[in-house]
C-alpha cells in the first residue's frame, strides 16, 4: 500500500445501495447487450461514529440465497469487491462499526445478473465509504477486473437497455486485466489476519469497457419465467463453440443492428422485434441443458400469443425472458407449464424496465 494510506473518517451515517438485476446476452446480442429489470439487492448500511470495537463489518442477508450467501465479510463477493476497491485508493480497510444489511432478490445461478449485482453493489459500497467520487466509467472499470464480461454489469450499473464492449488495450493492461480473480480478491485464508490479506491490488486500466443505452418505448415490459433449477455460468460456456460460421455471425449481426433500433420505437412492431430477436451463437448450444428452452423458442410467437414481441434465453439460464406490451399472464403461466410437463418447478414474474440503474442515497 501507499506510505499515504488514508482512513474512513468515523462518523454516524446511514444510505441505501440499490443494484437492479440484468438480463444478459440479450436475444442476437450475446456478451454485448443487456437489459436492466426491477429486481433489486439492496443495501442498508449504518457507520457508528463510537463504535464498541473494531471488529469486522457485520453482514446480515434477507431474502433470495439469504442462508447460501457467506456473512464473513472476507468471504462474502460484495464486501471483498469493496475491500479491493478500498484498498486500490489507498484505503486499507473498512471503518470500525460498520453494518451492512443486504437484502436479495434475484435468484443466484438463474441468468438474472445475481454474481454482477454483488459486484456492482461492492463497488458502490466502497465508494460511498471512502467518498472516492468515481465516475461510471471507473466505477464499471472495478468492475470488469472481478466480472470479465461487461453485458451484465454495464446494464445493472447504467440502467436500461444496454450495449457493451471491451476496449482493446496495451500488452501491460491486457495482462492486468486477465490477472486470476483469486488474486484480484482473494478470500481471507482462515487463521490468517487481514491486515496481510490483499494489500497489494491489481489496479484496474482506465477505460476497460465501453457503452451505449438504447432507449426503449414505454409500452415494453418483461415476463421472466425461473426455473428451480441453476445453470453455472462455466458449464454453459463449456457448451459453446470454439467457432463459427460467417453465415450464422452474419444473422446475428443483421438482427443486432435492427432490434437495438426496433425496441426504440412506440407502437413495437411485434413481427419486426420477434424475428429480431432469433439467435445462432448461444442458445441453440445451450438448450440441451434447459429441456424447456427448444419447445418454449419454437412455439411461442406473437399469433399464439398477442402481445408478445419476442423470447429468449437470459443470461446463460435456465431462466426465459419475454419481452410483451400485454397477455402477461397467459405468457407466464405458458411458460411455467411447459417447464412443470418436464417434471421442473418454476414461477413467473412480470418486471418493467428500470432505466435509472444502480444508486446511493443517505438514509
Amino acid at each position: 500500500m501507499s506510505a499515504m494510506d488514508k482512513s474512513i473518517p468515523v462518523v454516524d451515517r446511514k444510505f441505501k445501495i440499490t443494484v437492479p438485476c440484468s438480463s444478459a446476452n440479450l436475444a442476437c446480442g450475446f456478451d454485448v447487450l443487456g437489459l436492466t429489470l426491477k429486481l433489486y439487492l439492496t443495501l442498508t448500511v449504518t457507520q457508528t461514529a463510537t463504535p464498541t470495537d473494531d471488529s469486522a463489518p457485520v453482514l446480515v442477508n434477507t431474502g433470495e440465497g439469504a442462508s447460501a450467501a457467506p456473512t464473513n465479510p472476507y468471504k462474502n463477493l460484495i464486501t471483498r469487491v469493496a475491500l479491493y476497491v478500498l484498498r486500490c485508493n489507498d484505503i486499507p480497510h473498512f471503518p470500525a462499526g460498520l453494518r451492512i444489511e443486504c437484502h436479495n432478490e434475484i435468484p443466484f445461478g438463474r441468468g438474472l445478473g445475481s454474481s454482477g449485482a454483488a459486484v456492482i453493489a461492492g463497488v458502490l459500497l466502497a465508494d460511498e465509504l471512502g467518498k472516492l467520487n468515481l465516475s461510471r466509467s471507473r466505477q464499471l472499470d472495478f468492475a470488469l477486473m472481478v466480472e470479465r464480461h461487461p453485458d451484465n454489469v454495464a446494464a445493472a450499473l447504467l440502467g436500461g437497455f444496454v450495449g457493451s464492449y471491451l476496449k482493446e488495450l496495451s500488452p501491460e493492461d491486457t495482462s492486468a486485466t486477465q490477472i486470476p480473480l483469486s488474486e484480484v480478491i482473494p478470500e481471507l485464508p482462515e487463521g490468517a489476519e487481514k491486515e496481510e490479506w490483499g494489500m497489494n491490488p491489481p489496479r484496474p486500466p482506465h477505460g476497460i469497457g465501453h457503452w451505449l443505452k438504447f432507449p426503449t418505448a414505454s409500452e415494453v415490459n418483461a415476463i421472466v419465467c425461473i426455473p428451480e433449477f441453476e445453470v453455472p455460468t462455466a458449464k454453459a460456456r463449456e457448451v459453446m463453440p470454439k467457432s463459427y460460421g460467417i453465415k450464422d455471425v452474419v444473422f446475428n449481426l443483421q438482427r443486432i443492428v435492427v432490434l437495438t433500433n426496433a425496441l426504440t420505437r412506440s407502437p413495437p412492431d411485434a413481427s419486426l422485434i420477434f424475428e429480431a430477436m432469433q439467435d445462432r451463437l448461444h442458445q441453440p448450444y445451450r438448450s440441451s441443458l434447459i429441456p424447456a428452452l427448444p419447445e418454449i423458442l419454437s412455439s411461442f410467437n406473437p399469433t399464439s400469443h398477442p402481445g408478445l414481441l419476442g423470447i429468449c434465453l437470459s443470461g446463460a439460464g435456465p431462466t426465459i425472458l419475454a419481452l410483451a406490451t400485454e397477455n402477461f399472464e397467459k405468457i407466464g403461466n405458458d411458460m411455467k407449464a411447459i417447464f412443470e410437463k418436464d417434471g421442473v418447478k418454476a414461477r413467473w414474474l412480470q418486471l418493467e424496465i428500470d432505466t435509472e440503474g444502480s444508486r446511493a442515497e443517505e438514509l
